[in-house]
């Protein structure tokens, strides 16, 4: 997804007789592993760059050995030490600390995985955009907090985007070229997570325990609970409408238990695509590194006949409110999904903490989003420095307001 709004496809064709060179950056996390795996796995077509982790020493020092990379890089400046010493003898150059992770990312590469969680990814992510590098992207919140100032740095490098979540590559797989001024509508699916079926007041009770069971994926803490709530479905959302300009209203979710299908994309003259498979994240990584051409991946390969049906189902925002209050906040615009983000990462943070009920988790999002925004009032997420102001309030603003929800009764969102 580049250039301009009908034109942000990436269509560059790589020499196909050189390695192509890749960097990852949150090299230790879900995405970053099983983009490792795919690196191991094909040696002779990738090269790989740099490396970088939050603070997990012994698995990025591992990692860079292995893969021979040039450059391994820790955002926790005080593991510095510790991974010169795991690296020791090896000549992989380190550094650690916020501008060690923007090095990594503007090292000449081909492609660059942008795998780092959380608003820490934003600067490297754009690092690596103005470089004029390929980014394969699984950071949401460069999208969801920085939508327009992270596209406008795509169209300004004449870069290429590829989304590595698997339902924003769907999209790419299906649109296959086609202008959006062809599409009706972009309709995300949605597994429901492992609490499709349970009732409200059986949603207050749940622990982190059962919240981080998800039926069909393996993927991190924080992301695993964002399914059980769906907000990640509507963070998806707010990627989609950045990465695939339609109005907010030709955007959609629906649930579909099996995880087969990931995407849809349905044609003005009604026609629609859709792309499936197993789940499996090596799937749309894959892609986002070797695109135009396919690599051989591992996975389990779908057999429709032995699933046998595959059901689609209308969420429930009455019960999952975190999906309702992203499609607010995508409507509102401005700085109010960069509130959102942040306010959720708290609150996910304080419910696996065991310090908020599972369904405060939406309630701490909406108090924080009304007192944020009732204090910035019109501002718009104009530059990045207003972007991370806004960040940081919303988080100092919901670790304040958690404390006030522990005391309510853990069934008070029932009532919203």
């Amino acid at each position: 997804m580049t250039r301009a709004a009908d034109d942000r496809m990436p269509t560059a064709v790589q020499d196909a007789s050189a390695p192509r060179r890749v960097s990852v950056l949150g090299a230790t996390g879900s995405i970053g592993q099983s983009t490792l795996d795919l690196l191991a796995r094909n040696r002779d077509l990738f090269r790989t760059v740099a490396l970088t982790a939050n603070r997990d020493v012994a698995a990025l020092a591992r990692a860079a050995i292995d893969l021979g990379a040039r450059f391994a890089a820790l955002a926790d400046p005080a593991q510095h030490g510790a991974l010169r010493e795991a690296l020791s003898g090896s000549g992989i150059a380190s550094g650690a600390g916020p501008g060690a992770l923007v090095e990594a990312a503007e090292m000449e590469a081909d492609c660059v995985v942008a795998g780092i969680a959380g608003a820490a990814g934003l600067r490297p992510t754009l690092a690596a955009v103005a470089q004029g590098r390929r980014v394969a992207l699984a950071n949401k919140e460069c999208l969801v907090c920085a939508g327009p100032l992270f596209m406008q740095a795509v169209k300004a490098a004449g870069t290429e985007l590829m989304p590595v979540d698997s339902e924003h590559s769907a999209v790419f797989q299906s649109l296959a070229g086609a202008s959006l001024s062809e599409v009706e509508s972009i309709i995300l699916t949605a597994s429901g997570g492992p609490f499709r079926t349970w009732e409200a007041a059986r949603l207050a009770a749940v622990t982190p325990a059962e919240a981080l069971c998800h039926p069909n994926w393996s993927m991190g803490r924080k992301i695993t609970i964002d399914s059980a709530t769906l907000m990640n479905k509507g963070l998806e959302l707010i990627e989609a409408y950045h990465l695939f300009p339609v109005a907010p209203q030709q955007l959609d979710v629906v649930v579909h238990p099996q995880s087969i299908v990931h995407a849809l994309v349905a044609y003005r003259d009604g026609s629609v695509m859709a792309q499936l498979g197993c789940p499996d994240m090596r799937t749309p990584i894959a892609l986002g590194l070797s695109w135009p051409a396919r690599l051989a991946v591992p996975t389990k390969r779908l057999d429709l006949v032995a699933l046998s049906q595959l059901t689609f189902e209308k969420p429930d925002e009455a019960r999952f409110r975190c999906l309702a209050l992203a499609k607010a906040a995508l409507v509102r615009g401005g700085l109010a999904p960069t509130i959102l983000n942040a306010a959720n990462e708290i609150a996910v943070a304080a419910f696996l903490d065991g310090g908020i009920g599972f369904l405060q988790i939406a309630e701490l999002v909406e108090e924080t989003l009304n007192s944020c925004e009732a204090e910035m009032g019109s501002d718009t997420a104009g530059d990045l420095e207003t972007i991370l102001a806004a960040d940081t309030m919303a988080r100092r603003r919901a670790s304040e307001l958690a404390p006030v929800l522990l005391g309510r009764p853990r069934a008070s969102a029932l009532q919203g």
